[in-house]
């Protein structure tokens, strides 16, 4: 079968490998399309994401649908979990799988991704999707999955005033959540003029260049009282972060999900305590797949709109070049038709 195989910075290979055996408790999956997340743009460039160091070749993709390859289900369409939780450990236990201390995560550290033509994966970890959806939408079941959680840890009401800082997939997510929501007012900004359009289409009330000025911008807006929930989704340096604490309210909430190029950030400790702010940090997602096909196969989350560019394996090289240079909004390649 062909694989994507990463080996180091701006190298990835189309590589041959055999079609893996499949253990008790998996079942064998045909790939359909698996997107381009961010994490795998920060291997691609940098060779590192949340601190981890890559020391060896591995195959990336943790966002995928397959059609399920043999036994009494072959053909069905399905989206996958990518985080493998123990079930049995102190977080598991406590209803925070994410917090797993044996997870293993797809197309990260030592558990190859989707990013192949065949590949097994736990029966457990599998959501049959309706056929209203595609293979594409079954791919962004899983950044849906973070901007539900993230959504879950800000605690956001009807009425409320938010603010989406960064309108990539997870913003763009996380923006139209809180319109479903019933957020009176959604705040988006953006380094990226283009992606503030899909903002205003998704519902934000004020889109606002970033430029330096953003939270001046909401401040004047809100008449200097600021915004009940935060949601930073921008990961790439530190003035996202910075722009939520000066731009939430007092006795507000700033949940930070986007991954920041060094592995640190920094904000105002002044602004922050000044503020009572409650600052939360995003860790992927937690039992979300349920709700995520619910909310999509019932017409109330579009993700058919946020697939912007998609490429045949053969063309990889071309569609790892232009997720990093954030072109469009979602990327991905699709294995089989």
């Amino acid at each position: 079968m062909k694989v994507i195989r990463y080996h180091s910075i701006k190298d990835i290979r189309l590589e041959e490998l055999p079609i893996p055996e499949v253990v008790e408790g998996n079942m064998l999956l045909q790939t359909a399309s698996v997107g381009i997340c961010g994490s795998d743009v920060h291997y691609y460039k940098e060779g590192t994401t949340g601190g981890f160091e890559v020391d060896h070749p591995f195959i990336l993709g943790h966002e995928f649908s397959a059609w399920i390859a043999e036994g009494p289900h072959k053909g069905q369409l399905v989206a996958a979990d990518p985080a493998l939780s123990c079930g049995k450990c102190e977080f598991c236990l406590e209803g925070n799988p994410n917090f797993c201390t044996s997870l293993k995560f797809a197309g990260s550290e030592d558990q190859d991704g989707a990013m192949r033509e065949f590949m097994t994966w736990p029966e457990q970890a599998l959501y049959a999707l309706p056929e209203n959806m595609t293979p594409q939408e079954g791919v962004m079941l899983e950044p849906l999955g973070v901007a539900i959680h993230a959504h879950r840890l800000g605690k956001t009401f009807p009425g409320m005033n938010i603010g989406v800082l960064g309108t990539g997939t997870i913003g763009l997510l996380t923006l139209q959540m809180a319109k479903l929501g019933g957020a009176a007012r959604i705040f988006a900004t953006d380094k990226i003029s283009s992606r503030l359009e899909y903002a205003r289409e998704f519902g934000a009330t004020d889109a606002i260049l970033a430029d330096g000025t953003e939270s001046e911008q909401i401040l004047s807006a809100t008449d200097n009282r600021g915004l009940d929930v935060v949601f930073e989704a921008a990961g790439d340096d530190g003035s996202a972060v910075e722009t939520a604490i000066q731009s939430v309210k007092k006795g507000g909430t700033v949940v930070l999900i986007g991954i920041p190029i060094e592995d640190k950030t920094s904000f105002s400790a002044s602004a922050a305590r000044h503020r009572g702010a409650t600052i939360k940090i995003s860790r992927r997602m937690n039992n979300t797949y349920p709700t995520a096909i619910n909310l999509v196969s019932s017409g109330l989350i579009d993700l058919k709109s946020l697939v912007t560019h998609q490429y045949q394996i053969e063309d990889y090289q071309k569609a790892f070049e232009t997720a990093a240079n954030r072109e469009g909004i979602k990327v991905t390649l699709n294995f089989s038709a």
